[in-house]
Protein backbone atom coordinates (compact mmCIF):
# COMPACT_ATOMS: atom_id res chain seq x y z
CA UNK A 1 0.00 0.00 0.00
CA UNK A 2 2.87 2.32 0.86
CA UNK A 3 4.51 1.70 -2.50
CA UNK A 4 1.27 2.30 -4.43
CA UNK A 5 1.01 5.83 -3.02
CA UNK A 6 4.73 6.43 -3.57
CA UNK A 7 4.35 5.12 -7.15
CA UNK A 8 7.17 2.66 -6.53
CA UNK A 9 7.25 -0.70 -8.28
CA UNK A 10 6.74 -3.59 -5.87
CA UNK A 11 6.85 -7.32 -6.43
CA UNK A 12 5.90 -8.16 -2.84
CA UNK A 13 2.25 -8.15 -1.77
CA UNK A 14 1.16 -8.87 1.81
CA UNK A 15 -2.39 -10.09 2.33
CA UNK A 16 -3.95 -10.23 5.81
CA UNK A 17 -7.27 -11.93 6.50
CA UNK A 18 -9.41 -12.53 9.56
CA UNK A 19 -9.11 -16.31 9.73
CA UNK A 20 -6.50 -18.62 8.25
CA UNK A 21 -3.97 -17.04 5.93
CA UNK A 22 -2.73 -20.50 4.98
CA UNK A 23 -6.18 -21.67 3.84
CA UNK A 24 -6.67 -18.47 1.82
CA UNK A 25 -3.27 -18.97 0.19
CA UNK A 26 -4.15 -22.55 -0.74
CA UNK A 27 -7.43 -21.41 -2.30
CA UNK A 28 -5.66 -18.61 -4.19
CA UNK A 29 -2.93 -20.93 -5.50
CA UNK A 30 -5.57 -23.47 -6.60
CA UNK A 31 -7.38 -20.72 -8.51
CA UNK A 32 -4.18 -19.77 -10.34
CA UNK A 33 -3.41 -23.39 -11.20
CA UNK A 34 -0.03 -24.76 -12.23
CA UNK A 35 1.43 -21.30 -12.77
CA UNK A 36 1.51 -20.71 -9.01
CA UNK A 37 3.99 -22.12 -6.49
CA UNK A 38 2.77 -22.44 -2.90
CA UNK A 39 5.01 -22.48 0.21
CA UNK A 40 3.47 -23.03 3.64
CA UNK A 41 5.17 -21.99 6.89
CA UNK A 42 2.93 -23.57 9.51
CA UNK A 43 5.11 -22.54 12.47
CA UNK A 44 4.54 -18.89 11.59
CA UNK A 45 0.95 -19.23 10.38
CA UNK A 46 1.89 -17.84 6.97
CA UNK A 47 2.01 -19.02 3.38
CA UNK A 48 3.51 -17.58 0.21
CA UNK A 49 2.33 -17.86 -3.36
CA UNK A 50 4.87 -17.14 -6.11
CA UNK A 51 3.23 -16.18 -9.38
CA UNK A 52 5.39 -15.02 -12.30
CA UNK A 53 7.65 -12.32 -10.79
CA UNK A 54 5.40 -11.65 -7.78
CA UNK A 55 5.55 -12.98 -4.24
CA UNK A 56 2.26 -12.79 -2.33
CA UNK A 57 2.35 -13.56 1.38
CA UNK A 58 -0.79 -14.51 3.29
CA UNK A 59 -1.24 -14.27 7.05
CA UNK A 60 -4.17 -14.42 9.43
CA UNK A 61 -4.84 -11.27 11.46
CA UNK A 62 -3.31 -11.69 14.90
CA UNK A 63 -2.69 -10.00 18.20
CA UNK A 64 0.67 -10.17 19.95
CA UNK A 65 1.44 -9.65 23.63
CA UNK A 66 4.56 -10.11 25.73
CA UNK A 67 5.01 -11.33 29.28
CA UNK A 68 7.23 -9.15 31.49
CA UNK A 69 10.15 -11.58 31.37
CA UNK A 70 10.09 -12.75 27.75
CA UNK A 71 10.73 -11.32 24.29
CA UNK A 72 8.80 -14.19 22.70
CA UNK A 73 5.31 -13.00 21.76
CA UNK A 74 2.08 -14.70 22.77
CA UNK A 75 0.15 -14.85 19.48
CA UNK A 76 -3.65 -14.96 19.30
CA UNK A 77 -6.22 -14.50 16.55
CA UNK A 78 -7.12 -10.83 16.17
CA UNK A 79 -8.71 -8.11 14.08
CA UNK A 80 -7.14 -6.10 11.27
CA UNK A 81 -6.53 -3.28 13.78
CA UNK A 82 -4.70 -5.71 16.07
CA UNK A 83 -2.59 -6.86 13.13
CA UNK A 84 -1.67 -3.35 11.97
CA UNK A 85 -0.89 -2.35 15.55
CA UNK A 86 2.03 -4.83 15.66
CA UNK A 87 3.69 -3.37 12.53
CA UNK A 88 6.95 -1.46 12.79
CA UNK A 89 6.29 1.96 11.20
CA UNK A 90 3.12 3.87 10.40
CA UNK A 91 3.87 3.92 6.66
CA UNK A 92 3.91 0.11 6.79
CA UNK A 93 0.68 -0.11 8.82
CA UNK A 94 -1.77 0.81 6.06
CA UNK A 95 -4.08 -1.64 4.35
CA UNK A 96 -6.52 -1.58 1.47
CA UNK A 97 -9.70 -3.55 0.92
CA UNK A 98 -12.12 -3.49 -1.97
CA UNK A 99 -15.03 -2.83 0.39
CA UNK A 100 -13.50 -0.30 2.80
CA UNK A 101 -10.85 1.36 0.64
CA UNK A 102 -7.77 2.68 2.46
CA UNK A 103 -7.52 1.54 6.07
CA UNK A 104 -5.10 3.79 7.95
CA UNK A 105 -5.65 3.85 11.70
CA UNK A 106 -2.16 5.03 12.69
CA UNK A 107 -1.58 8.08 10.49
CA UNK A 108 0.57 6.36 7.88
CA UNK A 109 -0.70 8.49 4.99
CA UNK A 110 0.04 11.70 6.90
CA UNK A 111 3.60 10.49 7.63
CA UNK A 112 3.98 9.40 4.01
CA UNK A 113 3.06 12.89 2.82
CA UNK A 114 5.37 14.51 5.39
CA UNK A 115 8.17 12.03 4.52
CA UNK A 116 8.57 10.77 8.08
CA UNK A 117 9.57 7.39 9.52
CA UNK A 118 7.61 6.97 12.76
CA UNK A 119 7.00 3.88 14.89
CA UNK A 120 3.47 2.59 15.37
CA UNK A 121 2.66 3.51 18.97
CA UNK A 122 5.49 3.59 21.49
CA UNK A 123 8.92 3.32 19.75
CA UNK A 124 10.60 1.82 22.83
CA UNK A 125 8.03 -0.97 22.76
CA UNK A 126 8.34 -1.51 18.99
CA UNK A 127 12.14 -1.73 19.09
CA UNK A 128 11.94 -3.84 22.22
CA UNK A 129 9.89 -6.40 20.29
CA UNK A 130 12.50 -6.63 17.53
CA UNK A 131 15.74 -4.64 17.67
CA UNK A 132 16.34 -5.10 13.94
CA UNK A 133 13.68 -2.42 13.44
CA UNK A 134 16.32 0.06 14.62
CA UNK A 135 18.37 -0.60 11.50
CA UNK A 136 15.25 -0.89 9.34
CA UNK A 137 14.27 2.67 10.30
CA UNK A 138 17.49 4.06 8.84
CA UNK A 139 17.24 1.75 5.81
CA UNK A 140 13.72 2.98 4.98
CA UNK A 141 14.87 6.59 5.44
CA UNK A 142 17.72 5.94 2.97
CA UNK A 143 15.52 4.16 0.44
CA UNK A 144 12.71 6.71 0.53
CA UNK A 145 14.60 9.93 1.32
CA UNK A 146 12.58 10.37 4.55
CA UNK A 147 13.49 11.77 7.97
CA UNK A 148 13.21 9.76 11.19
CA UNK A 149 10.74 11.28 13.68
CA UNK A 150 12.36 12.65 16.85
CA UNK A 151 10.83 10.27 19.40
CA UNK A 152 11.67 7.32 17.16
CA UNK A 153 15.22 8.65 16.89
CA UNK A 154 15.55 8.96 20.68
CA UNK A 155 14.46 5.35 21.12
CA UNK A 156 17.00 4.23 18.49
CA UNK A 157 19.86 5.95 20.36
CA UNK A 158 18.79 4.42 23.68
CA UNK A 159 18.14 0.92 22.38
CA UNK A 160 20.92 0.58 19.78
CA UNK A 161 22.91 -1.74 22.13
CA UNK A 162 20.10 -4.32 21.89
CA UNK A 163 21.15 -4.97 18.28
CA UNK A 164 23.88 -7.17 19.77
CA UNK A 165 21.16 -9.80 20.28
CA UNK A 166 20.17 -9.85 16.59
CA UNK A 167 21.60 -12.48 14.25
CA UNK A 168 24.42 -11.42 11.93
CA UNK A 169 22.47 -12.64 8.90
CA UNK A 170 19.56 -10.26 9.58
CA UNK A 171 21.93 -7.33 10.13
CA UNK A 172 23.74 -8.19 6.90
CA UNK A 173 20.46 -8.07 4.94
CA UNK A 174 19.54 -4.60 6.23
CA UNK A 175 23.10 -3.32 5.71
CA UNK A 176 23.09 -4.36 2.05
CA UNK A 177 19.62 -2.89 1.45
CA UNK A 178 20.79 0.45 2.87
CA UNK A 179 24.01 0.43 0.85
CA UNK A 180 22.06 -0.43 -2.31
CA UNK A 181 19.61 2.45 -1.83
CA UNK A 182 19.84 5.75 -3.73
CA UNK A 183 21.37 7.31 -0.58
CA UNK A 184 24.14 4.97 0.63
CA UNK A 185 25.78 7.95 2.33
CA UNK A 186 23.00 7.70 4.93
CA UNK A 187 25.32 5.19 6.56
CA UNK A 188 26.25 8.40 8.39
CA UNK A 189 22.96 8.09 10.32
CA UNK A 190 23.89 4.53 11.31
CA UNK A 191 27.00 6.09 12.86
CA UNK A 192 25.32 9.22 14.30
CA UNK A 193 22.64 7.15 16.05
CA UNK A 194 25.20 4.87 17.72
CA UNK A 195 24.38 1.78 15.65
CA UNK A 196 27.83 1.21 14.12
CA UNK A 197 29.27 1.13 17.64
CA UNK A 198 27.38 -2.15 18.02
CA UNK A 199 27.46 -3.71 14.54
CA UNK A 200 30.68 -2.27 13.07
CA UNK A 201 32.87 -0.47 15.64
CA UNK A 202 35.72 -0.39 13.10
CA UNK A 203 33.75 2.31 11.26
CA UNK A 204 33.63 4.46 14.41
CA UNK A 205 37.43 4.32 14.48
CA UNK A 206 37.79 5.78 10.97
CA UNK A 207 35.22 8.50 11.74
CA UNK A 208 37.68 9.63 14.43
CA UNK A 209 40.79 9.36 12.22
CA UNK A 210 42.03 12.65 10.67
CA UNK A 211 43.90 12.88 7.36
CA UNK A 212 46.33 15.76 7.75
CA UNK A 213 47.77 15.56 4.25
CA UNK A 214 47.84 17.91 1.25
CA UNK A 215 45.78 15.35 -0.67
CA UNK A 216 42.71 15.04 1.58
CA UNK A 217 39.97 17.46 2.65
CA UNK A 218 38.05 15.08 4.95
CA UNK A 219 38.82 12.72 7.80
CA UNK A 220 38.83 9.03 6.83
CA UNK A 221 35.19 8.42 7.70
CA UNK A 222 33.88 11.55 5.93
CA UNK A 223 36.00 10.66 2.89
CA UNK A 224 34.45 7.16 2.94
CA UNK A 225 30.89 8.51 3.07
CA UNK A 226 31.55 10.98 0.24
CA UNK A 227 33.13 8.26 -1.92
CA UNK A 228 30.22 5.93 -1.14
CA UNK A 229 27.74 8.54 -2.41
CA UNK A 230 29.59 8.61 -5.75
CA UNK A 231 29.80 4.85 -6.27
CA UNK A 232 27.50 3.13 -8.77
CA UNK A 233 24.75 0.86 -7.46
CA UNK A 234 26.69 -2.39 -7.34
CA UNK A 235 26.72 -4.58 -4.23
CA UNK A 236 30.42 -5.50 -4.38
CA UNK A 237 31.57 -1.96 -5.19
CA UNK A 238 29.52 -0.34 -2.43
CA UNK A 239 30.68 -2.83 0.18
CA UNK A 240 34.23 -2.20 -1.03
CA UNK A 241 33.84 1.56 -0.81
CA UNK A 242 32.38 1.35 2.70
CA UNK A 243 35.45 -0.60 3.83
CA UNK A 244 38.18 0.55 1.43
CA UNK A 245 40.02 2.70 4.00
CA UNK A 246 39.07 0.71 7.09
CA UNK A 247 42.77 -0.02 7.72
CA UNK A 248 43.78 3.63 8.03
CA UNK A 249 42.84 4.02 11.70
CA UNK A 250 45.44 1.45 12.76
CA UNK A 251 48.15 2.48 10.26
CA UNK A 252 48.23 6.27 10.74
CA UNK A 253 51.58 7.87 11.54
CA UNK A 254 52.51 11.56 11.65
CA UNK A 255 55.90 12.88 10.51
CA UNK A 256 57.96 15.74 11.93
CA UNK A 257 56.12 18.22 9.68
CA UNK A 258 52.72 17.18 11.03
CA UNK A 259 51.76 15.31 7.87
CA UNK A 260 49.87 12.02 8.27
CA UNK A 261 50.86 8.83 6.46
CA UNK A 262 48.96 5.55 6.13
CA UNK A 263 51.57 3.18 4.73
CA UNK A 264 50.36 -0.41 4.51
CA UNK A 265 46.69 0.45 5.01
CA UNK A 266 45.69 -1.63 1.96
CA UNK A 267 46.88 -5.00 3.31
CA UNK A 268 45.77 -4.05 6.83
CA UNK A 269 42.35 -3.02 5.53
CA UNK A 270 41.99 -6.29 3.68
CA UNK A 271 42.37 -8.26 6.93
CA UNK A 272 40.06 -5.99 8.94
CA UNK A 273 37.41 -6.10 6.20
CA UNK A 274 37.65 -9.89 6.11
CA UNK A 275 36.88 -10.03 9.85
CA UNK A 276 33.92 -7.66 9.47
CA UNK A 277 32.43 -9.51 6.51
CA UNK A 278 32.88 -12.89 8.18
CA UNK A 279 31.29 -11.54 11.35
CA UNK A 280 28.28 -10.45 9.29
CA UNK A 281 28.12 -13.90 7.64
CA UNK A 282 28.79 -12.77 4.06
CA UNK A 283 29.46 -15.56 1.57
CA UNK A 284 33.04 -16.49 0.66
CA UNK A 285 32.80 -15.14 -2.89
CA UNK A 286 31.70 -11.70 -1.69
CA UNK A 287 34.47 -11.64 0.92
CA UNK A 288 37.08 -12.62 -1.69
CA UNK A 289 36.02 -9.95 -4.18
CA UNK A 290 35.67 -7.11 -1.66
CA UNK A 291 38.94 -7.80 0.16
CA UNK A 292 40.82 -8.14 -3.15
CA UNK A 293 39.60 -4.71 -4.26
CA UNK A 294 40.46 -3.18 -0.88
CA UNK A 295 43.98 -4.63 -1.11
Amino acid sequence: VRDIFLQRASKDIDVVTVGSGIELARAFAAKLGKRAFLSVFSNFGTAQVKYKSHEIEFVGARRESYSHDSRKPIVEDGTLTDDQNRRDFTINAMAYSKDRGLIDEFGGMNDLQRKIIRCVGDPWQRFGEDALRILRAVRFAAQLGFEIEENTKKAIVELAPTLSKISAERIQTETVKLLMSDRPEMWRSVYDLGITRIIMPEFDAIMETPQNTPHHMYNVGEHTLKALSLTEKDRILRLTMLLHDIGKASMRTTDANGVDHFKGHGPAGKEIAKKILRRLKFDNDTIAQVTHLIY
